[in-house]
């Protein structure tokens, strides 16, 4: 009798953003592992930059992109046909770092402050804002400092400014490795932005692929939960993907720890990995709106942006 023949499976192209790097090694290891396989999917990846990817997903080019949450929502206001569907980041990872012996140790420190920053948009200027608004800061208490070539932390390490914008799993990492102690000052629970997650074109979640996606987003899932309990397993798939990596494990092992980090917070904790937190969409939508230089063009809510059906378990 003949075998019977698998059905063929379905190819998905996934867009990571920016460069194969470790923080995307739950990736890596649900495609190593198999499990993209075993869901009947064949997974390509292409690194793209945030705004390019929102585009590419939108037109369909790509099915599963990367973005977060302050780049959905003004996309979202300017008729765009995207959706969020699951949390990666379920804190916000854009902070204000500085040296551990500045004395800045909260945001209200930042008041005088020469504050480096590429430029007054993007969520690194959202969540500065943001930082600010709780302690009754704007940045006309501050000194920005542009760096449009994102040298702001070679110009905190020489002096230049005294703290700076950055990704809670990169700048101050950097920072510490070399011997020098960071503080990291990030969005308090109650003020988070909705962070990176995965983004979905809406004629995606119509059309013949919508159940091959929730399969990918299941077994990313899985890879992230094994990899937050064995952070060593992301490690070895970073590297399987990226050789380079290689060539210093201990930062790229300090890297990954604070991206695990980002996965999980207290709405996660209780709704499982990859929820999504409507109410904070909500409010986050509420406060940019309101910024003197607001990028929402036109109102939205939290259900023209996400579809949560996909994170549920």
């Amino acid at each position: 009798m003949p075998s019977p023949t698998s059905p063929t499976p379905v190819e998905l192209t996934i867009g990571l953003g920016y460069i194969p790097d470790v923080q995307f090694a739950q990736f890596y290891l649900a495609d190593q592992a198999g499990y993209y396989r075993d869901a009947g999917l064949e997974v390509t990846f292409e690194n793209k930059i945030d705004p390019e990817l929102i585009t590419l997903v939108a037109q369909g080019a790509i099915d599963v992109g990367i973005a977060d949450g302050t780049s959905v929502i003004p996309a979202v206001s300017q008729g765009i046909p995207v959706r969020y569907v699951f949390t990666v980041y379920a804190d916000f990872p854009s902070i204000v770092f500085a040296k551990a012996s500045s004395g800045i140790v909260g945001a209200a420190d930042l008041a005088g402050r020469k504050v480096g920053i590429p430029g007054q948009y993007g969520s690194s200027w959202i969540q500065l804002q943001a930082l600010l608004a709780g302690v009754g800061l704007t940045p006309a208490d501050l000194e920005i400092v542009p760096f449009p070539t994102y040298g702001q932390l070679a110009a905190l390490e020489q002096g230049v400014v005294d703290a700076a914008t950055g990704f809670v799993n990169n700048e101050p990492i950097r920072l510490e490795l070399t011997g020098t102690p960071a503080v990291v000052l990030a969005l308090p629970p109650d003020a988070q932005l909705p962070g990176n997650g995965l983004i979905v074109g809406q004629e995606a979640l119509d059309g013949p692929k919508a159940d091959a996606i929730h399969s990918f987003v299941a077994a990313t899932r899985r890879a992230m939960d094994e990899i937050a309990a064995d952070p060593g397993v992301g490690l070895e798939a970073a590297i399987a993907r990226v050789p380079e990596l290689a060539t210093d494990r201990t930062a790229q092992l300090a890297v990954l720890e604070a991206t695990i980090e980002t996965w999980q917070n207290e709405y996660t904790s209780a709704n499982g990995t990859g929820a999504i937190d409507v109410a904070a969409w909500e409010r986050s939508i509420a406060f940019m709106t309101d910024l003197p230089d607001s990028p929402v063009a036109a109102p939205v809510t939290a259900a023209d942006c996400v579809d949560a059906t996909f994170a549920a378990q």
